[in-house]
């Protein structure tokens, strides 16, 4: 059985899939400098999330990695499966 997963963690990955999003926007709403609150950190680590470099730091986008989709769309699922 494979770990729960955090809501903040949930909260990103969606936020990432919402739209394109660049590393400077991502890196100005989900930088921290809490030891506690890792969650752009723990996702890179991770597999979850991607920066696709293409050109300026302005113009590379994050973006979910099949892992990270995986992680939310289990996440809905599992959801609309609980009453």
């Amino acid at each position: 059985m494979s770990e729960p997963v955090s809501p903040l963690r949930l909260e990103f990955l969606a936020w990432i899939a919402s739209r394109r999003r660049t590393y400077i926007e991502a890196m100005e709403a989900w930088r921290s400098t809490c030891p506690r609150h890792t969650v752009w950190e723990d996702a890179i680590i991770d597999g979850l999330i991607r920066v696709d470099s293409k050109g300026s730091v302005q113009q590379s986008a994050v973006i979910l990695t099949p892992k990270g989709k995986a992680i939310l769309d289990g996440n809905a699922s599992n959801r609309s499966t609980q009453p």
